[in-house]
C-alpha cells in the first residue's frame, strides 16, 4: 500500500448544510494534495453521531502522514482516537457548529444523554475546540457541570476547567462573494432604479430549515395574526425541508392564499434572486448558534428581525430584535403599513452594518493558520 502523503484529515459525519458549506469554504484554500476529507450523508444524524468514528476508524488508511485532524463535534473524537491510536499524534481541532448540551427537546425525558458527553470527552480528547459564535461557547461551557451531575452517585470535578483553555470562537466563514450585496447593486442601478415602481408590499423570508427547533409554529401565529389585521404583505417560507412537514404548516396555503408566495425548497440559482427581492428576514428561532442563513439573507438586502436571545444579540443591533410574539408581531404590522419607511431604514442600516468580521476572505486565514504544520505549538505547550 502506498504512504498517503497528504497532512490534513479532515472528517465529517454530517456532510450537509452549514456543515459542508465550512469544508467546501475551507479547502478552497488549500492544496488539493494537503488534505483528505471523509464524510458521511448527511442524514439520520442520531446514528451519525454514534456510529461515525468507528466507520472512519476503519475508512482513514492505515499509513499516513496526517499531522492535523479536524472535525465536527458531531464525530466522538475519543472513540476514534481510542481505536486508531495511531492518530493521536495530530493535532486535533474541534468545530462546534452547534452543542447538544443545550439543543432543544419538545421533552426532557427526549433528551439522550450520550450525545452530550460524547461532545465533552471529545473536547478532552481535543487541542483545539473552536465554536462559531460566542453564545454557543458560553452556553456550552455553563452546563458542562450541570450535564454531569445528572448521572446520581459519581461526582466529576475539573472538566470545564480542562476544555476551557482549548477553546476559542472563529466565526463561521460566509462566501459573501457567492451572492450579490444589496447597497452595491443600489449604487450601481441608481438611475435604472428611478424608472422602475417601488414594490407596494413588504416581502417576508423565513429561510430555516423545517423542524420544531426553527419553531415554525411562532411563524404560522405571527403570519395569521398580520393577515387578520389586514396588513399588506407577501412571504416566502423556504429553506431546508425533509419527509416530514412541520404540523404548523398545515394547511398555510390556504390560510395565506395569495400572500404565500413561494413554500418549499428553492435551487440556489431561485434562492438567491428570493432574497434579491426580500425586504425583512425573520428567525423565530428556539436554537440559533450563529444563523448563516440570516445573514446570507441580510447581505442581499433584508433587513433582519430576530429573538431577543441566543446569538443574535451577539450579531445584529438591539433595533433588530424582539422580546415577545406581540413585539414581533407589532415591529412586522408597523413595518407592512409603511413599506417606504422600512425601506430607509434598511438602506441606512445596511450602510453601517460590519459584514467583514463574518466573511470567508477575513475568517480562512485564520482557520488556515491552525492547520497549517508549520505553524503548530509544541504538545508541551498545551497542558491537560
Amino acid at each position: 500500500m502506498s504512504l498517503n502523503k497528504a497532512r490534513i484529515l479532515i472528517l465529517e459525519p454530517f456532510y450537509g448544510g452549514s456543515h459542508k458549506q465550512l469544508i467546501t469554504t475551507l479547502i478552497e484554500g488549500l492544496e488539493s494534495a494537503e488534505y483528505d476529507v471523509f464524510s458521511l450523508p448527511a442524514k439520520k444524524w442520531h446514528w451519525r453521531a454514534r456510529t461515525s468514528a468507528l466507520y472512519f476508524s476503519q475508512l482513514i488508511p492505515a499509513e499516513h502522514e496526517y499531522t492535523v485532524l479536524f472535525a465536527s463535534s458531531m464525530l466522538s473524537l475519543a472513540e476514534l482516537i481510542g481505536v486508531r491510536p495511531d492518530l493521536a499524534i495530530c493535532r486535533k481541532i474541534v468545530y462546534f457548529h452547534e452543542n447538544q448540551l443545550t439543543y432543544p427537546v419538545r421533552e426532557v425525558k427526549e433528551r439522550d444523554c450520550q450525545y452530550g458527553l460524547n461532545e465533552i470527552l471529545t473536547c478532552l480528547a481535543a487541542d483545539f475546540v473552536l465554536f462559531n459564535s460566542d453564545f454557543n461557547r458560553t452556553s456550552f461551557l455553563s452546563n458542562v457541570q450541570p450535564f454531569l451531575n445528572i448521572q446520581p452517585d459519581l461526582k466529576l470535578k475539573n472538566i470545564r476547567e480542562k476544555i476551557e483553555k482549548k477553546c476559542e470562537v472563529l466565526y463561521f466563514p460566509i462566501n459573501f462573494q457567492a451572492f450579490p450585496h444589496k447597497r452595491l447593486l443600489q449604487e450601481a442601478d441608481v438611475v435604472a432604479a428611478k424608472d422602475e415602481p417601488e414594490e407596494k408590499c413588504l416581502h417576508l423570508i423565513w429561510p430555516h430549515r423545517w423542524e420544531h427547533d426553527k419553531n415554525p409554529q411562532l411563524l404560522v401565529e405571527v403570519l395569521l395574526e398580520l393577515d387578520k389585521r389586514w396588513a399588506d404583505f407577501k412571504v416566502t417560507i423556504c429553506g431546508e425541508s425533509f419527509e416530514e412537514v412541520p404540523e404548523a404548516f398545515d394547511g398555510i396555503r390556504d390560510k395565506l392564499g395569495s400572500k404565500l408566495v413561494h413554500f418549499g425548497h428553492l435551487t440556489r440559482e431561485e434562492y438567491v434572486k428570493i432574497l434579491r427581492t426580500g425586504d425583512i428576514v425573520i428567525s423565530t428561532a428556539l436554537h440559533e448558534f450563529f444563523g448563516v442563513a440570516m445573514l446570507e439573507a441580510t447581505y442581499c438586502g433584508c433587513y433582519p428581525i430576530a429573538p431577543n436571545r441566543l446569538v443574535y444579540p451577539e450579531i445584529y443591533p438591539k433595533e433588530n430584535l424582539f422580546n415577545t410574539t406581540n413585539g414581533l408581531i407589532k415591529m412586522l404590522y408597523n413595518w407592512c403599513r409603511h413599506p417606504r419607511a422600512l425601506r430607509r431604514h434598511r438602506d441606512k442600516f445596511m450602510k453601517e452594518f460590519n459584514f467583514d468580521q463574518f466573511s470567508s476572505q477575513h475568517l480562512v486565514p485564520k482557520y488556515l493558520e491552525k492547520f497549517r504544520p508549520s505553524l503548530q505549538i509544541k504538545r508541551s505547550q498545551i497542558r491537560y
